[in-house]
C-alpha cells in the first residue's frame, strides 16, 4: 500500500479470494470497484480442496483432475463477471487449506489489500466461511476487507 500527498491509502496490488458464491461475487465487486480506483492490479485466487485425501484410490487422476476443472469454471466466472477492465487481471488456481493458500497468494503477488466474502456455498461449502476468514484476518501482512 502506498500512501498519496493526502496521506491517504493506495492500493497497487489487491488479491480477491473467490468462490462462486453470492459473497464471493460480492467480494469481486468490491474488489473490481477498487481497482478500477486506484488503477491496480488485481489477483483472482481460487482454492480448491486438497487432493491428498485422495491418493491411493485407483481414480486419484480423475479426481483431481475434476477438482482443478471445477475451480477454472470458478476462475473463468470470475472474469466473466469483471468484464471488460483496464486493469491488469492474474489468476491464481491453488490446492489448499484455504486460508493458508490465500495468505500465500497475497504474499507471493505483494497485495497491499487481500478481498474475500464471509462465506461459501455450493461444491466449494467451507472455502471461504468464518474461521477461513478470521484466519487470514489474523495472519494477514496487509488489510483485509470481508465483505458480506
Amino acid at each position: 500500500m502506498v500512501l498519496s500527498e493526502g496521506g491517504r491509502a493506495v492500493f497497487k496490488n489487491i488479491t480477491i479470494a473467490f468462490d462462486g458464491s453470492e459473497y464471493g461475487s460480492r467480494a469481486l465487486t468490491y474488489a473490481k470497484n477498487l481497482a478500477e480506483r486506484y488503477d491496480a492490479a488485481l489477483c483472482i485466487v481460487y482454492v480448491f480442496a486438497q487432493t491428498s485425501d485422495l491418493l491411493g484410490y485407483e481414480d486419484f487422476e480423475i479426481l483431481f483432475s475434476r477438482r482443478k476443472s471445477a475451480g477454472q469454471a470458478v476462475l473463468d466466472n470470475a472474469r466473466k463477471q469483471l468484464g471488460k477492465t483496464g486493469f491488469d487481471v492474474q489468476e491464481e488456481l491453488l490446492e489448499g487449506p484455504e486460508a493458508e493458500a490465500i495468505l500465500n497468494a497475497a504474499k507471493n503477488s505483494s497485495a497491499d489489500l487481500i478481498v474475500m466474502g464471509t462465506r461459501g456455498h455450493g461444491s466449494v461449502k467451507g472455502f471461504l466461511l468464518g474461521s477461513v476468514s478470521r484466519k487470514v484476518l489474523h495472519y494477514a501482512s496487509c488489510p483485509v476487507m470481508v465483505v458480506r
